[in-house]
């Protein structure tokens, strides 16, 4: 795929999208994090449940170890994995107290030191709390990328680099924001939904699926 596409594909998300952002609820860096961590394996739907009760009784990260593990369990316990999302949240606030005065870091290195936190998380928050022209790659971007010709790579690492190496730098701040939208409610993994996609002529997926 060349350069002039990739700048027509970004283009016209961000036409049809102007200001995209995360899904996940969040007022504060903390919030999101927690939010992020909670949300492996699990729906951004399920997660804003979960934090629509939590955030109200513990927001920062000493008021988490006061509700103690027991307690962060009990208002979680509607999410997958939640026992050891807990474990590691306990231990993430802990050390956001210990290390960093309980605010969140704005290293990567720092971020990914935390219990919980990988590199598509660090992203996250680097891109989304701090302005960050990251680019975090889960499997909605790794399909889309990949299925569009954007920036194909056999993992998510190979990706991303791929990503930041080639998507135009006016687009870059949102461009995570896009793709994943795009791949949740457009390009899905089984039936693409090709005849309601604005880059559908772009696209150079050889499978297409004419339904909206």
């Amino acid at each position: 795929m060349n350069a002039q596409k990739r700048y027509e594909i970004f283009a016209r998300l961000r036409e049809h999208n102007p200001e995209p952002t995360t899904e996940l609820n969040w007022e504060t860096p903390f919030e999101l994090l927690v939010a992020v961590l909670l949300s492996a394996q699990a729906t951004d739907v399920g997660v804003n449940k979960a934090t629509t009760r939590l955030f109200p009784l513990a927001n920062t990260p000493q008021a988490i170890l006061d509700l103690g593990l027991d307690g962060l369990k009990a208002q979680i316990k509607t999410i997958g994995l939640y026992n050891t999302k807990a474990e590691n949240l306990m231990k993430t606030c802990r050390l956001l107290l210990d290390k960093h005065g309980g605010e969140v870091p704005r290293t990567r290195a720092a971020l990914e030191a935390l219990p919980g936190v990988g590199r598509k998380t660090a992203n996250v928050i680097l891109n989304t709390a701090f302005g960050e022209p990251t680019i975090a790659v889960d499997t909605h971007i790794f399909r889309v990328s990949n299925r569009t010709g954007i920036a194909k790579g056999k993992n998510v690492v190979e990706v991303e680099q791929k990503l930041l190496r080639h998507v135009p730098r006016e687009f870059r701040q949102d461009a995570h924001h896009w793709l994943i939208l795009h791949g949740r409610y457009t390009c899905l993994a089984r039936k693409p939904r090709c005849g309601s996609c604005v880059i559908e002529d772009l696209c150079e997926f050889k499978e297409k699926v004419e339904i909206g």
